[in-house]
C-alpha cells in the first residue's frame, strides 16, 4: 500500500511541477513563447521583464506554490520524509524538464523554495529575509535568491541542531542542484560583457521593472 502511496506522490509531484506557468502567461498576455524572448528562461523574472509585474508575481506565485502542494500531498498521503523529500524534488524535474513542452523548462529557483518553504517555514523566513536585504543593495533578483538559500542550510542547523542532518542536506542539495542547473546560463552571462556588468549588481532594471 505504501508502494502505492510513494508511486503516487511522486507522479503528482512531477506533474504538479510540470505546469508550465511563465509559458501559459506569454501566450495569454503577449501570444509569445517566454523561452524565446528576454534571457530565454522559463521563469517568473523573465516573465516580470518581458511581459508585465502583474504576470510575472502571479508565476512566481504559482511555481512556489507547486512546489509547496508537492510537499503537502506527500505529506497528507502519509509517507516517510525521504519520500517526500522525493516528491517535491519531482516537483522540481517537472518544472525544468515539463512533458508538455518536450521537456524544455526553466531553472527550477522558485519551485525549490516552495518545496522547502513547508518542510522548514521558519527558517525559510529567516531565509527570505536574507533575499529581501540583497535585494535592496543589489536589485539582482537572481543573486538574491541565491544567497538566501545559500544561508537556509545554515539556519535549519542553528534551529534543529545537527540531529535533523536529513533536513540540512536536503536544504543543501536542491539549491546546489539549481546552480548546477543553470551553469550554462551563469558561464554564458560571466562571457557577455553586457551581462556581466550586471551580474552583482543590476544597473538596468530592478527585479519588478519590466522593460520600457
Amino acid at each position: 500500500m505504501e508502494a502505492g502511496m510513494i508511486v503516487l506522490a511522486i507522479v503528482i509531484g512531477y506533474l504538479l511541477g510540470s505546469i508550465p506557468f511563465a509559458y501559459i502567461a506569454g501566450r495569454l498576455v503577449k501570444g509569445v513563447d517566454i523561452r524565446k524572448v528576454g534571457g530565454g528562461n522559463m521563469g517568473s523574472l523573465n516573465v516580470i521583464r518581458e511581459i508585465g509585474a502583474f504576470a510575472g508575481f502571479t508565476v512566481l506565485f504559482f511555481d512556489v506554490a507547486k512546489g509547496v502542494l508537492a510537499v503537502l500531498i506527500a505529506q497528507w498521503l502519509d509517507i516517510s520524509l525521504y519520500w517526500v523529500f522525493v516528491a517535491g524534488f519531482a516537483a522540481i524535474v517537472g518544472h525544468n524538464w515539463p512533458v508538455w513542452l518536450k521537456f524544455r523548462g526553466g531553472q527550477g529557483l522558485a519551485t525549490t523554495m516552495g518545496v522547502l518553504l513547508p518542510l522548514v517555514p521558519i527558517e525559510f523566513a529567516c531565509s527570505f529575509g536574507v533575499i529581501m536585504i540583497v535585494i535592496l543593495i543589489t536589485s539582482n533578483a537572481r543573486l538574491s535568491s541565491a544567497a538566501g538559500l545559500a544561508f537556509l542550510p545554515l539556519f535549519v542547523w542553528l534551529f534543529r541542531g545537527s540531529e535533523e542532518l536529513a533536513l540540512i542536506l536536503y536544504s543543501l542539495a536542491l539549491p546546489v542542484f539549481c546552480v548546477l542547473k543553470s551553469m550554462t546560463r551563469l558561464t554564458a552571462d560571466l562571457t557577455n560583457s553586457e551581462t556581466r556588468k550586471s551580474f552583482i549588481f543590476d544597473r538596468q532594471y530592478k527585479p519588478w521593472q519590466s522593460k520600457k
